[in-house]
């Protein structure tokens, strides 16, 4: 063994913090995209928000400019705002190309600067250019700041919310709970055990924790807090503080006054899986009784609720706001992105003005540039990501032009790797630009990703979506006898004849993902 000296030539795919942030601002939703933003602001003060009212002057300011040049035809689209997509799929659309990195061109801010007072080297060593010096900035941002063509048509919006939409916080289950103890008469020290019990409640309304723990919280008897469990249990909604399901369901035809009946014995002596249809017949014989009648009590168990503190969840509400927008206007689809609420960024110009002053010292020099980079960075990932977002959905919308037209019927096979070929992306960019995003269309709003479907071929040599097989599959299910439901094999023959070919297993595959049961759960008794 020795110790010596080895060269070793290799590869490493390095990504810079530029390149990070570019691939993580890709797969942002639009309300993530918005906080970083903010974040941003916050953090970096070369940063700015251009104002509300700026910005419609600007607009309004760019489009008399047009008006008084004497031309009707609009500019570019600016960062990818408005666009059009081919209407005879011959994929000539105009695709708004991201802005030229500026290498070449030194900033006349910098250009202009005095040397400071004393000789002092700001500017590394002599010879050295320094990388700030490539950035024009004046000439980098004026797309990104351009407030593009935007007529009435585009400024006017009948779908703004209204205040009657304002909510306020909704009524939680414990303080539903909490306010109906403290009016009925209760003891004071009840109070404070059902209080207990109430704080141990899940969203459904079921109590997950035993007597004994809810005991050891006060010291309390346990015969206390099963006489407080009890009155939390006759509280409204009616069955909370229940520990399993047939617990809350008793308690709820007893406020009723229907434990005599015979769907309060169904469900003290039998399990819920006998109370199918197709096991009401053997019930039957065993209880004595007709299956008409066992319907009867089937139907007062149906009407009460099992999980009584779902009315109350506190979950909020998914916002989905779409990306984009895709819209037909004069047998053409038009494409632009939904900016509402998304700030509009500039850069100070205060902050270029202080690096062309003498008495700037060298840390405030650097530290103005180190934000300009980042700044920099990040008006130009925004434009990108508006770019290849662009690029994305102009090609679903030439190829699923059918499925905007006619409805989900007509959605073609389309895989990712069908629009990375035809953009000239990279695979996983197209899949990070799907996630998560929406898009307004004429048939709702839809998750870009839902555009992507397999596809099979039929006996025609047509390409079949495998959505379209799903909703043939659930259509015939619908339409089907209750009596003499249709079993997967027949599913099987009945889309043999109109040219799909299927095996029993993967009609049963699809029927499973939809959530539909088999012909022997379907099959009504009477």
């Amino acid at each position: 063994m020795s110790v010596k000296l080895t060269t070793n030539l290799s590869q490493r795919l390095v990504l810079t913090p530029q390149l990070r942030q570019r691939i993580e601002m890709l797969q942002m939703t639009s309300l993530e995209l918005s906080d970083l933003i903010q974040q941003q602001l916050l953090e970096n003060p070369v940063l700015e928000e251009v104002p509300a009212q700026e910005e419609k002057r600007e607009i309004e300011e760019h489009i008399l400019d047009q008006l008084a040049s004497g031309t009707n035809e609009p500019d570019a689209p600016a960062a990818g705002e408005l666009g059009s997509a081919s209407s005879n799929g011959s994929g000539d659309a105009p695709l708004v190309e991201a802005p030229p990195l500026a290498t070449d061109v030194t900033a006349d801010v910098l250009e202009t600067a005095p040397a400071p007072e004393g000789g002092e080297e700001t500017e590394g060593e002599p010879g050295e250019r320094d990388s700030f010096e490539e950035i024009d900035f004046g000439r980098e941002f004026q797309e990104y700041l351009d407030p593009g063509y935007k007529t009435q048509e585009w400024e006017y919006k009948d779908d703004e919310p209204t205040f009657e939409q304002f909510l306020t916080r909704p009524v939680s289950l414990t303080d539903h709970l909490t306010e109906q103890l403290h009016l009925n008469d209760v003891p004071a020290q009840l109070i404070e055990i059902a209080e207990a019990v109430i704080g141990n409640l899940d969203p459904d309304g079921r109590v997950n924790a035993t007597n004994e723990e809810i005991a050891a919280l006060g010291n309390w008897p346990e015969s206390l807090v099963e006489e407080a469990r009890q009155i939390v249990m006759r509280l409204d909604p009616l069955g909370c503080g229940a520990r399993d399901v047939r617990e809350c369901l008793l308690v709820q035809l007893e406020a009723c006054g229907e434990l005599e009946r015979l769907a309060a014995q169904l469900i003290r002596e039998h399990a819920l899986t006998e109370l199918q249809q197709h096991k009401l017949p053997n019930l039957s014989k065993q209880l004595g009784v007709s299956v008409e009648t066992l319907l009867k009590e089937l139907e007062v168990i149906r009407a009460l609720d099992p999980y009584p503190g779902r009315r109350y969840s506190s979950d909020e509400p998914i916002l989905i706001v779409p990306e984009v927008f895709i819209e037909k206007i004069d047998e053409e689809y038009v494409i632009y992105f939904h900016d509402d609420g998304s700030p509009r960024l500039r850069l100070n110009t205060g902050y270029q003005q202080m690096l062309g002053q003498p008495d700037t010292s060298k840390e405030t020099r650097d530290f103005i540039k180190d934000k300009m980079r980042s700044a920099v960075d990040l008006l130009r990932n925004i434009e990108h990501r508006r770019q290849t977002i662009y690029r994305v959905v102009d090609c679903i919308v030439r190829r699923q032009r059918e499925f905007l037209d006619k409805g989900v019927q007509f959605i073609k096979p389309m895989m990712l790797k069908d629009v990375a070929e035809e953009t000239g992306m990279h695979l996983s960019t197209i899949s990070r630009v799907v996630n998560r995003k929406y898009a307004h269309t004429p048939q709702g709003v839809i998750e870009l990703r839902r555009f992507f479907t397999e596809g099979m071929t039929n006996e025609e040599g047509e390409e079949v979506s495998t959505r379209i097989i799903k909703l043939r599959i659930k259509k015939l299910i619908e339409e089907e006898d209750t009596h003499n439901p249709v079993t997967d094999d027949q599913i099987v023959k009945i889309l043999l004849k109109e040219g799909i070919r299927l095996s029993r297993r993967t009609v049963a595959k699809y029927r499973d993902q939809m959530s539909i049961p088999g012909s022997r759960e379907r099959k009504a008794v009477i």
